[in-house]
């Protein structure tokens, strides 16, 4: 599994994800996903080779309500095994952003222990019961 750290000044900096990132308008989860691979790490990926495995929703809008703006996060988890390029982190790297393949026997200790924002534990501990079982 391919993970990647945040920059360390931005929104989780320091903290290892998943790499992806927003759905713009018009654009579909896997279309999304792909542009976002390209960006963050230099590769080509066909949407696809891109398959939906599980999702974790994070619907507790702290300070929000009706009316501000607050919209819950789902994070998306694909697998892709096919693509084109070497991963690179493309952005950050002075900053700490860094790169990290991690078996996925591994995955739910090293989550925890390396420090990730609690979606991305809660789906790397799904995907490797989901494909473990």
């Amino acid at each position: 599994m391919l993970l990647q750290r945040r920059p360390r000044a931005k929104h989780h900096g320091g903290l290892w994800e998943f790499p992806g990132g927003k759905v713009e308008d018009g654009e579909s989860p896997a279309a999304a996903l792909a542009r976002e691979l390209g960006e963050e790490l230099g590769i080509v990926v066909d949407q696809a080779d891109l398959v939906p495995m599980t999702f974790a929703v994070d619907d507790v809008r702290q300070g929000g309500g009706p009316g501000t703006g607050q919209r819950a996060l789902v994070l998306m988890l694909y697998l892709c095994r096919r693509w084109q390029g070497i991963p690179v982190a493309m952005e950050g790297v002075e900053d700490g952003a860094a790169l990290e393949w991690v078996a996925l026997a591994d995955m739910k200790e090293w989550a925890i222990s390396a420090k990730m924002p609690p979606l991305d534990i809660a789906l790397c501990i799904t995907f490797q019961k989901m494909l473990l079982a």
